[in-house]
């Protein structure tokens, strides 16, 4: 745990995969698997980490919603249970007066935090007399990869679901990268494979599900993944706990398994 913080931080990334038609998802259980998820860590006690726009999928009023049900107004009033990191590329291509609106947005819930393209934090003020324009490839690439790694440095833990592998941003699928910056610091990693694509790739290359009969293409960074195993997750979980997790269409079944990790890395 940060020694600064008092509660674990823990990092979330939820998005669709192409495997979700396949298997009976849409964006409604998106959604709600990110609602269940941040319920349940709030509840414990634990805050957020979000990178990318929270609008998307109407996350930033269900995080709205979430944090006053569970959050006490002296607790409001010093700390921030949600931050929303926004990498360089992400909000150099966005507007200023868009940029304010989502801060609004999110007033008195989460932290908006603007980044620079080497990762640093900047100010609004300082992003305010910064031309808006569509970002280049290279700077797609290096201010996704600059967030991500910020990111790790400032959480505890980080639960991964979903994940595209094709059509991304940066220069390999986004969970991947969050995956392997967390195997390399040795922070706890949960990996849930219900919802298919990236991350169930992971979790079938670290040996926690068999493959499926039908093998994707190989993504950029895959073939890193074969120096770990399941017990190099770091989580709290056992091996059989974290085949549990990367398998199991059951969102319920794998927050139960997520929140059993997070408590006992508290011990």
């Amino acid at each position: 745990m940060s020694p600064k913080q008092q509660a674990m931080i823990v990092a979330i990334s939820t998005s669709d995969s192409p495997d979700m038609a396949a298997l009976g998802l849409g964006y409604g259980h998106l959604k709600e698997a990110m609602a269940e998820l941040a319920i349940q860590l709030l509840a414990v006690d634990a805050d957020l980490a979000y990178g990318g726009d929270l609008r998307e999928h109407g996350f930033s009023q269900l995080l709205l919603q979430l944090v006053l049900r569970y959050t006490s107004t002296s607790d409001l009033r010093s700390r921030t249970r949600v931050t929303n990191h926004l990498a360089w590329p992400v909000h150099i291509g966005t507007s200023v007066d868009q940029l304010d609106e989502l801060a609004a947005e999110l007033q008195g819930v989460a932290e908006l935090k603007l980044l620079k393209r080497d990762g640093t934090p900047m100010t609004m003020e300082i992003r305010r007399n910064l031309p808006t324009h569509d970002p280049s490839q290279d700077e797609w690439f290096s201010g996704l990869t600059a967030m991500r790694k910020f990111q790790s440095s400032s959480t505890d833990a980080r639960v991964l679901l979903g994940g595209q592998v094709t059509n991304y941003k940066g220069r390999m699928p986004g969970v991947a990268e969050e995956a392997l910056l967390s195997l390399r610091a040795g922070q706890p990693l949960f990996l849930i494979g219900g919802f298919g694509g990236c991350t169930r790739d992971m979790a079938e290359t670290l040996g926690l599900v068999e493959p499926w009969s039908e093998s994707r293409n190989c993504w950029p960074g895959r073939e890193e993944f074969k120096q770990w195993g399941g017990g190099d997750l770091n989580n709290g979980l056992s091996e059989e706990e974290n085949e549990i997790l990367a398998a199991t269409p059951f969102i319920g079944q794998a927050v139960v398994l997520v929140l059993r990790g997070v408590q006992r890395l508290r011990k």
